[in-house]
């Protein structure tokens, strides 16, 4: 019996984000919603510094691959998030 293994991180794409206090929430293609503390992860901390008007300047990379703020130079891409390991 041949079988193959499904990577979910190439499968899933970012649709959509929004903020909630320091809560992020990623709204993903597969219809999952995903919430992240930015203000306890570590990795985030130039996300839970940003000002309002910084992080609601967001773009979806072609494919939805990943988030990018332009402003400040970062953005989180989405197989990380899924996998919950931060950008080295």
């Amino acid at each position: 019996m041949i079988t193959s293994a499904i990577d979910i991180n190439t499968q899933v794409q970012a649709k959509g984000l929004r903020f909630e206090n320091n809560l992020l929430h990623i709204l993903l293609s597969d219809g999952r919603e995903i919430s992240l503390p930015i203000d306890q992860m570590e990795w985030l901390h130039w996300l839970a510094n940003a000002t309002p008007e910084q992080r609601a300047r967001w773009t979806l990379e072609p494919g939805g691959f990943a988030i990018y703020w332009e402003d400040l130079d970062d953005g989180i891409e989405i197989k990380h998030v899924l996998s919950m390991q931060p950008l080295a």
